[in-house]
Order: C-alpha cells, then sequence, then structure tokens
C-alpha cells in the first residue's frame, strides 16, 4: 500500500510539474511567440538570403518606404535621400540595423497571431503604416548637411513622432562596406535619437532651473552679475564673455555658466540629481517597444565645482535626445507629455485598421506652475537671443545648447523645445554631433525643419 501510495505521490508531481510547464510555456507564448515567429531563420517570413519577404511599410501619408516584389525582392523608395533618412526607423534588409521596423515589428509585418501563426488565407502581410512624415525626415538628413547627429518632432499629445533621423546614414540598396579603422562610418548602425547619449550642455540648464525656481524662494527678484569667470568651489567656471548684470531670465538667454554654476552648488548635489531624475534624463522610455538608453548624472560625493559644472551640463553629465524631447513636450503640456509613438497602425489585407499608437503618458516631468514660468523664458530666449524670424508663423520656445566634449573635437550643438500653440503641439531637439555653435548649427536644422512642418515648405 505504501509502494503504491508513493508513485501516487510521484505521478502527481510529476502531473503538477507538466500542468506548471503548460501554464509557463503558454504565457511565453502569448507575450513572446510574436518575437519567436519572426526568428530570421522562419522561412514562411524571410528568403533565401535571409531577407523579411512580407509586409509594406508606409509613412503617415501613405507614401510605400519599403515592400517585397512578386519575385520576392525587398524594394525601397524611389529617392535615395528619403531611404537614408528613414534607414535607422524603416531598417535595412540585412537586419544591421535594430531599431528598424523591418527588425524591430516583423511579426506585425507577418500578420502573426496566437491562434494560426503566421497562416492567413489572404496570402499577404499587414502593412505597416509609421507615424513619421517622409518628407519631414529628408528636410531633416538635409540639413544636418552630412554631420552626425539626431533630429525628433512628435506630438506631445498624442505621443506621435513624425520626424526622427539619426546619422550618419547610407543608402539600403547600397550598404557599405566598413573596414576596421574607418571612422566614416563610425556609429552609423546606432539610432542616435533613441540609444545614443551625449553630453547635454545647456539645454541641461533648464533641469537646472526647475529646481532653481523651487528651491530658491528670492530668485526671481534676485539679479546675476558675470565678469566672464567665477569661482564655484575652488573651480573655475567661465563663460564665452561677460554678460554684465542681469535677472534670471537674461542669465538664460545669456546661457551663463558662471549664474547656473553658482546656482546648482547653491541648490546642491543631491537636489539637483532628484530634478534630472524627475524629469526624466536618467530614464528609459518604450517608444513602441523600442527601449530608449537612459542618460546619466554621477553626483555622488563630488564637489560643489563638480556640482556647479553638471548643472550647466557638463561634468559627467548624458542625456539621450528622446529623453530631452519629452522633457520639452512635458514643459509645453504643463508637467506631462505622451510617451512616443512610432507604428500608426497596421492594416491587413481587408482594409482592416489597428491602431498602434501607445496612448501613454509620463509621470509628472516638471509641475505645472514651473513648466509655464520655464516656457515664458524661452520664448524670451528666442526673441532676445536666437530670432524670432528665423521661424515665421511659430511660437517657439527654445534652448540651445554647446557642450564640450573634449580634446580638438568641437563641441557638440543642440536645440530643443517647442512650438507655444494649440493647434501645433509639437516639441523637438537637434543634435549636431561637433557641430560648433548650438544656436547656429542646431538651431539652423531646427528652424529648417519646423518651416517644413508649419509652413508646408
Amino acid at each position: 500500500m505504501k509502494k503504491i501510495e508513493g508513485r501516487a505521490a510521484v505521478c502527481f508531481i510529476l502531473a503538477m510539474c507538466l500542468v506548471l510547464g503548460l501554464i509557463v510555456f503558454t504565457c511565453r507564448y502569448f507575450i513572446y511567440g510574436g518575437s519567436w515567429v519572426s526568428f530570421a531563420a522562419n522561412r514562411h517570413l524571410y528568403n533565401t538570403s535571409g531577407q523579411l519577404a512580407v509586409g509594406r511599410i508606409l509613412d503617415r501619408d501613405g507614401d510605400i518606404l519599403t515592400w517585397v516584389d512578386d519575385d520576392g525582392t525587398r524594394r525601397y523608395y524611389a529617392d535615395a535621400t528619403v531611404r537614408k533618412a528613414t534607414l535607422h526607423i524603416v531598417g535595412d534588409a540585412e537586419g544591421k540595423i535594430g531599431t528598424g521596423a523591418l527588425t524591430a515589428f516583423a511579426d506585425q509585418l507577418s500578420s502573426y497571431n496566437p491562434l494560426t501563426g503566421v497562416y492567413t488565407p489572404l496570402g499577404t502581410g499587414k502593412d505597416l503604416y509609421l507615424t513619421i512624415d517622409a518628407h519631414l525626415n529628408y528636410v531633416a538628413y538635409q540639413a544636418l548637411g552630412g554631420k552626425s547627429g539626431a533630429v525628433g518632432i512628435y506630438n506631445y499629445k498624442t505621443g506621435e513622432v513624425l520626424c526622427m533621423v539619426s546619422a550618419p546614414s547610407y543608402d539600403p540598396l547600397s550598404p557599405p562596406t566598413i573596414t576596421e579603422g574607418d571612422s566614416t562610418w563610425d556609429g552609423v548602425y546606432l539610432n542616435h535619437f533613441l540609444s545614443g547619449v551625449f553630453v547635454p550642455g545647456s539645454v541641461f540648464k533648464l533641469v537646472t532651473l526647475s529646481a532653481a525656481i523651487e528651491q530658491l524662494p528670492d530668485l526671481f527678484s534676485r539679479t546675476f552679475t558675470c565678469t566672464g569667470k567665477t569661482i564655484v568651489g575652488g573651480e573655475t567656471v567661465t563663460c564665452p564673455k561677460a554678460h554684465g548684470t542681469m535677472d534670471i531670465g537674461g542669465a538664460l538667454a545669456n546661457s551663463c555658466n558662471c549664474t547656473f554654476a553658482t546656482l546648482s552648488a547653491e541648490i546642491g548635489g543631491s537636489v539637483l540629481k532628484q530634478y534630472a531624475e524627475k524629469a526624466g534624463m536618467t530614464s528609459s522610455y518604450s517608444v513602441s517597444g523600442l527601449k530608449t538608453t537612459a542618460g546619466r548624472l554621477n553626483l555622488t560625493g563630488v564637489s560643489d565645482g563638480s556640482v556647479g559644472w553638471a548643472g550647466v551640463g557638463q561634468q559627467d553629465d548624458m542625456v539621450n535626445p528622446c529623453a530631452l524631447m519629452v522633457y520639452m513636450g512635458a514643459i509645453a503640456n504643463g508637467g506631462t507629455a505622451a510617451v512616443p509613438s512610432i507604428i500608426l497602425k497596421t492594416e491587413n489585407a481587408l482594409g482592416l485598421s489597428f491602431s498602434g499608437l501607445s496612448q501613454k503618458t509620463t509621470g509628472t516631468l516638471i509641475s505645472a506652475e514651473t513648466a509655464s514660468l520655464l516656457s515664458d523664458l524661452m520664448a524670451r530666449n528666442v526673441t532676445e537671443t536666437y530670432g524670432a524670424s528665423r521661424f515665421p508663423n511659430m511660437e517657439v520656445c527654445a534652448k540651445s545648447g554647446t557642450a564640450e566634449v573634449g580634446g580638438s573635437q568641437s563641441p557638440h550643438a543642440w536645440f530643443a523645445g517647442f512650438l507655444r500653440d494649440e493647434s501645433t503641439p509639437y516639441a523637438f531637439v537637434v543634435l549636431v554631433e561637433n557641430g560648433g555653435s548650438g544656436s547656429d548649427a542646431a538651431g539652423t536644422v531646427a528652424a529648417k525643419v519646423l518651416d517644413a512642418l508649419v509652413n508646408g515648405y
């Protein structure tokens, strides 16, 4: 009897393990099935050359960016510059661009579903509509003028990314042969907008200013005198020139390092770090399932001088362009913003559409009152420093950044902000790597792309 009971217990345990295993497998199947089926060895989806052989990718206006011919060959948009400008969001046939839709969204292009897999009696995959406007990407890529960098514009209310450009790029119909030591193609497979982090320079002063507004009650009654340099925590902080005496708005418009380094040390490193974290500068966003790279701000155990330099966007600060764009959207939107999405919809062969927008919002990145004050100061930047005439028919709120990167390299150029108009709820970011002046280099790129967006040029 005991032997029978023992065997029954063993059988029961084995049965429970089997049931548990089936439950785990079923859960993983529904969660990861799309990834399993889009594995490149699956010949139901890929041709003998390893190229995805189903599905079309279109921009928001219905322009076809890539498709498959009847002979199974993948084709791309006719214009070579458009192909380069959309490479990092559309992808390449070899799968080297990890953020490209051909790789990242292969399961959606295939019509995969958990019940019938990739089989469909319609004999075709889904059409994938991206949120981007191919023309805006074209304008942005041209405006970068061969420089490495990133350009992003999105609707901070809906999350739709209208422009996402990363450079350097290449024509997917003519991929480069890259030899070791050839710096021409450094970072070409990296999506600099989603996956890169860079020294922010003075665009980070917006985070510092948000902390100063809330932590220093007399901030707006103070005046600041800049002689071109000052001592903060025993370290010399310099400005390109002496700015004289100014209020906090003038300090932001002049991007005065001396003022912001002094304020940073007064606020303290721990508080500054808290505001950077709240602003999302050290967070990672999921953009239609693609994870952005988190930035960093290392202020543990550093001197007041180092805190001062961190507050002006130098020291060890590193920021992701997408995260900075979202922060601009939060300032414009009273403290929160939509999380970016790059899939507008999918459409099957019967013409049935399925929305791809995430409809998610961030937490509170900045208080509504502080956001309103920052908006006014950023608008003042444009009218007093950057030139409102560069942005016709727009009320632009912005901040430039010129980020020193060391050695003999030219600084990174930044320009980030938003349009203050309910009819154009767009936030933007431009990074020109080693571009020099933020206002000149990155601001010029922003002006061209925003002009195309708002005025149709």
